[in-house]
């Protein structure tokens, strides 16, 4: 069976909601998945996944949150050659760079090998509806990048 980590940091809860959203979504598509807050994991977690995916916010003026600083810096570190990723998160528009921890992360996972599955989805604050359709499709996609 397909299995999709999804790794998060949420200050508010609204990142954590996202992340939820995006696996019910794959849990409904038959997609095994392991969600994990980023503290609690490790980048080479991924290594045993078919699918990658962080959720971040983005603190500040563009800053990654604290609790993902150590996740990111070792994430860049191995190597996810083959492996499909994903994106997603919240910030704040009320800022110049509206959800540019998802950039970081996204870059980073094109650093390490590893395969874009769905365009990265930026959620600003709280996920609507529209941003909840938005996250169902990106769960499609990735799912579809592996079969």
């Amino acid at each position: 069976m397909t299995l999709a980590k999804i790794v998060y940091a949420s200050m508010t809860g609204n990142t954590e909601e996202i992340a939820d959203i995006v696996a019910e979504a794959l849990e409904n598509l038959n997609i095994e998945v392991e969600i994990n807050e980023c503290t609690q994991v490790d980048p080479e977690d991924f290594e045993d996944a078919d699918i990658c995916v962080v959720a971040t916010y983005t603190y500040g003026d563009g800053e990654l949150p604290d609790e993902i600083v150590d996740f990111y810096e070792e994430l860049q570190e191995i190597d996810l050659f083959g492996k499909t990723y994903g994106v997603c998160g919240s910030g704040d528009t009320f800022y110049d760079d509206f959800c540019k921890s998802v950039d970081d992360f996204d870059a980073v996972f094109t650093k390490i090998g590893a395969s874009k599955g769905a365009d990265s989805v930026k959620v600003d604050l709280a996920a609507e509806e529209e941003d909840i359709q938005n996250l169902e499709a990106f769960a499609k996609k990735l799912a579809e990048a592996v079969k």
